[in-house]
């Protein structure tokens, strides 16, 4: 088992056998809207994967956690510009509250090597 960008809390990536596990990813500027803060996560997502040696085409499971329910549509908009088209994972999408004021969105994904 291998562990990256490990703090004292927690590591970003975990990377057991052939699978990757990535830690809650959320946007660094919480001024943006669903939209910016979704493409914001995405963005790092892509950066950890590549930093694993993977990347979004070998997603195997994503749970998207989000404030509001009624900006679902919003996130879903960036989520499907961005996801392989050939090989989207399977997927949750939950409502949640956040301890941060201004975040709308996070997203913990699995993944393959």
């Amino acid at each position: 088992m291998e562990k990256l960008n490990k703090s004292h809390r927690m590591s970003q990536i975990v990377i057991h056998g052939d699978t990757i596990y990535l830690a809650g990813q959320v946007p660094a500027d919480t001024s943006l809207d669903m939209k910016g803060q979704t493409e914001s996560v995405l963005s790092k997502i892509d950066a950890l994967l590549a930093t694993a040696g993977s990347s979004k085409s070998q997603l195997l499971m994503a749970t998207i956690y989000i404030s509001d329910k009624s900006m679902v549509g919003q996130m879903n908009e960036v989520w499907d510009a961005w996801v392989d088209p050939e090989g989207p994972p399977a997927r949750a999408c939950v409502e949640a509250q956040f301890p941060k004021e201004g975040l709308l969105v996070e997203i913990v994904v699995t993944a393959g090597v």
